[in-house]
């Protein structure tokens, strides 16, 4: 609610700015450019995030995701201990991360509700294995960027992925310092 008024205020002011100055064309010229650019750059990535989406949706009808979630059941239940109990929120949460680590996160969206869900059980309180999660999410390993190198590719670069060993040393700064303060301060709350 507060993002619409901040996003209304911008908009009031820049046309207000405009009205001052004596640069409606400019703004409208903008505004139609803008608009014209968004739209192409979600038409250009949204191959890409189809083809990569169908991709996840196979690898889990497969039953690749159920041998993700066996393989990463020692990670998921030391993060995740509420997972030793449930396979479906294992599955769910192993589909999560593998969607974060191929850099889809819009596929990996609906897994991680649905892992939030089950981990919830009806609790409006968000607990810390619920904020672990959403650290990940957030700050999310990635070793194929795919959406990245979409943007990238539409934008005319001959090289996409030449960006691989800055995200993965960034990705792995961030999600590990990540996870490390979600488990300080969850213990530091505890305790205090």
């Amino acid at each position: 609610m507060i993002m619409s008024y901040i996003w209304t205020g911008m908009v009031l002011l820049s046309v207000l700015c405009a009205a001052v100055t004596g640069n409606q064309t400019a703004l409208s010229a903008s505004v139609l450019d803008g608009a014209q650019s968004g739209i192409t750059l979600a038409l250009s990535i949204a191959g890409a995030l189809c083809l990569w989406s169908g991709v996840g949706r196979v690898l889990e009808k497969g039953g690749i995701t159920a041998l993700l979630a066996r393989w990463m059941k020692p990670l998921l239940q030391h993060l995740f201990p509420s997972s030793r109990d449930d396979s479906a929120l294992a599955g769910s949460l192993s589909g999560n991360l593998c969607a974060n680590l191929l850099g889809l996160g819009n596929a990996a969206t609906p897994m991680g509700i649905d892992a939030v869900r089950r981990m919830a059980h009806g609790d409006t309180v968000a607990t810390d294995e619920m904020c672990r999660l959403i650290v990940l999410n957030t700050a999310s390993i990635q070793l194929i960027p795919a959406n990245v190198a979409a943007v990238r590719g539409s934008l005319g670069c001959a090289a996409p992925f030449d960006i691989l060993p800055a995200v993965w040393v960034s990705s792995l700064l961030s999600a590990g310092s990540g996870v490390l303060m979600a488990v300080f301060l969850g213990k530091l709350w505890r305790h205090a």
